[in-house]
């Protein structure tokens, strides 16, 4: 099938602690994307607390779908194809949004398509007027993935490298925790790490050598609680401890990336994630980028973190591709993306 077949896409996110629809037009003009945030029912428990998700998603789906629709200027009964969430993620929470889907797509007769998360972000960035073309280096950082892929094409992926154990969001919600800063803690940290000295405290870069290019910031969160444990800092200590941190996954991720970069002979890098949205690793990015003739593309801040537009760029390709799924398809806590 063609472009033109698949004009109008619904999509629907659920796979973690924020409700998403979206409507694509034509495979690249986003008419509407809403989001339900959940971050205040989470908060109040240091973190997302998944059978609280499942039941916010249940309350919000229907009415932010109809938000969605209303503010595309359309009616269900234009739309071409539904797309969704299937995996990874909660499975309580994903299956909210595969039950809906499922039910839309049945009702209205048309294409279900279920989309992995980690392909939605790492085709985030096509979302622009400015789109890298494959293939690329893709670099997922959020709070339960930091991956490298060589991206070369719509469900075309090669892994990279990985975490060894914690991802780098992981990490910052933990040590924001630690200094009391509240959930979702790395808004908070990269706030506080503007007014702080990066170079204040040397805290560790884990698995530098250039034999892997897997992640590891278990060291770098439990060197912060040994930081704190010690020195007892007072509030006013706390940007200068952000900023360090910081840096320290930051300089990472970066060297990380662009070690692949030149061992798989890829001129073109595309961050994507929640950690994405991070100040800091933005502009390093953007500075390693120009030193090394390496073009980044760094998808705008409302597209970093959870979103429907992502699901639903990535169910055009694959839809115009011929692939669709059968109303059988279920919903997946864990799925590899290669």
């Amino acid at each position: 099938m063609s472009e033109r077949d698949y004009k109008l896409i619904l999509a629907i996110e659920s796979s973690c602690d924020e409700t998403a629809c979206a409507v694509l037009k034509d495979g690249h003009q986003i008419l509407s994307s809403e989001i339900a945030s959940q971050v205040d029912e989470h908060a109040r428990f240091g973190g997302v607390v998944p059978e609280v998700a499942s039941r916010q998603h249940l309350m919000a789906l229907f009415p932010l779908t109809q938000r969605a629709i209303d503010n595309a200027g359309i009616t269900l009964d234009q739309l071409d194809a539904i797309a969704v969430t299937r995996a990874p993620g909660l499975v309580g929470a994903l299956l909210v949004g595969v039950s809906g889907a499922k039910a839309l797509a049945y009702a209205l007769k048309i294409p279900l398509i279920g989309i992995n998360h980690l392909e939605a972000h790492l085709m985030a960035a096509r979302l622009q007027e400015r789109k890298p073309k494959f293939p690329y280096l893709g670099l997922i950082v959020s709070g339960g993935h930091t991956a490298l892929y060589n991206v070369k094409g719509p469900g075309n992926f090669d892994l990279i490298s990985n975490t060894r154990d914690d991802a780098a969001g992981e990490a910052y919600d933990k040590v924001a925790k630690m200094m009391g800063l509240g959930y979702p803690g790395g808004i908070v940290i990269d706030q506080l790490a503007k007014k702080g000295d990066k170079d204040a405290i040397r805290f560790p870069r884990a698995m530098m050598r250039k034999d892997t290019l897997d992640f590891s910031f278990s060291g770098v969160k439990t060197s912060v609680r040994q930081y704190l444990d010690k020195h007892q800092p007072t509030e006013e200590d706390l940007p200068d401890i952000c900023a360090s941190f910081q840096e320290a996954v930051v300089e990472v991720l970066v060297k990380k990336s662009l070690l692949a970069a030149r061992k798989f002979k890829l001129d073109r890098w595309v961050l994507a994630g929640g950690v994405a949205a991070n100040s800091r690793l933005r502009r390093q990015a953007e500075v390693a980028g120009k030193n090394n003739a390496l073009e980044v593309f760094l998808p705008e801040v409302q597209f970093c973190t959870d979103n429907a537009a992502m699901i639903a760029i990535a169910a055009h390709q694959r839809l115009v591709l011929g692939q669709k799924h059968s109303l059988d398809m279920n919903a997946a806590a864990n799925e590899s993306l290669f």
